[in-house]
């Protein structure tokens, strides 16, 4: 699509507030009314058109197609969309340890126990650890309090939610950034320990390089518009 409009404001909209585009609102994919629940994102949403070149590129909109997500996609079964995102306290990326070598181990405990003692504290449950990759199953409780924390959740929280489980692939992670018990950064460097030691010990590939970029614009992106709806 190519840049048809000059200005992009946020407007009232009921209980929320939408963007219009020279006046005329802010359509989902789906065609549903583009509204969000508090000014803060519908302003950087609108921002996020107001800085867009003379092509979109929804790579450079990442608020926007969370927002449309939230809409068109997680609201219209959300039970199911977070029934998906609880599956990964089943298979946490932090219970999974390396068998070597030393250094290594040494990394990940230091950077995701963290993580598992704040869950403990936090959601009264435990974890099951293992080395290797073979599949560990965790408590039953673990699994359904973790559960339970992300079926609370709203359509527009679930959709932010989304890519830091998805792309880190530890639900824990992703619930310490939510509840603002980590920053984002601690967070990501936790996610991504794994492939940046393997980018160290065997020297940059740069399509390696170019998709840790990408992920981690995305992980960002999601914080902040977690960030914005608060």
């Amino acid at each position: 699509m190519r840049r048809f409009w000059k200005s992009a404001e946020v407007v009232e909209a009921g209980d929320g507030f939408g963007i219009a585009l020279d006046g005329r609102p802010v359509k989902t994919p789906a065609r549903a009314d583009l509204i969000v629940p508090t000014w803060v994102l519908a302003d950087a949403i609108a921002a996020e058109w107001k800085d867009c070149g003379e092509t979109v590129d929804p790579r450079e909109m990442p608020l926007t197609g969370l927002a449309n997500a939230a809409i068109d996609r997680v609201a219209q079964d959300k039970a199911s969309f977070a029934a998906g995102l609880a599956r990964y306290a089943e298979s946490d990326l932090t219970c999974y340890r390396a068998e070597g070598p030393e250094a290594l181990v040494a990394r990940q405990s230091e950077s995701w126990d963290v993580l598992l003692a704040w869950a403990r504290r936090r959601y009264d449950i435990d974890f099951a650890c293992v080395s290797g990759v073979m599949h560990v199953p965790q408590p039953e409780e673990t699994v359904r309090k973790l559960g339970h924390a992300v079926a609370t959740l709203d359509a527009f929280r679930l959709a932010g939610l989304a890519p830091l489980v998805t792309i880190g692939g530890s639900l824990v992670a992703a619930l310490a950034v939510f509840e603002n018990a980590v920053d984002v950064d601690q967070a990501w460097e936790a996610v991504s320990l794994d492939e940046e030691w393997q980018l160290e010990q065997w020297g940059s590939d740069e399509e390696a390089v170019m998709a840790l970029h990408n992920r981690r614009r995305d992980f960002i992106a999601a914080s902040r518009f977690l960030e914005l709806l608060s």
